[in-house]
């Protein structure tokens, strides 16, 4: 299977409400590496790597725990990190 790198940019109510916690969590259940950030602007950064599948069925995840919370979100082919683990960066 091919590995391929994602960067998503998540707009809404998504600070101060649990967002990079509960994005670790759930990403604790599928095969990705990776990390979730606050931005300065108010969006939240993910960079996940892993399979196509897998990364769409994370990103299906966050929405369903989040949803009323995104508002909308921007995802961009980015080059894999080769990270170890999925980390919440301050």
């Amino acid at each position: 299977m091919t590995t391929v790198a994602k960067r998503y940019f998540f707009k809404g109510r998504v600070q101060g409400v649990g967002f990079r916690y509960h994005t670790q969590s759930l990403a604790a259940a599928f095969p990705v590496r990776g990390f979730v950030q606050n931005l300065p602007d108010g969006r939240v950064e993910m960079h996940a790597e892993g399979e196509e599948e897998v990364l769409a069925a994370l990103l299906r995840a966050i929405q369903d725990r989040f949803t009323g919370y995104i508002h909308s979100y921007e995802v961009q082919d980015v080059t894999a990190l080769q990270l170890k683990g999925f980390e919440i960066r301050r």
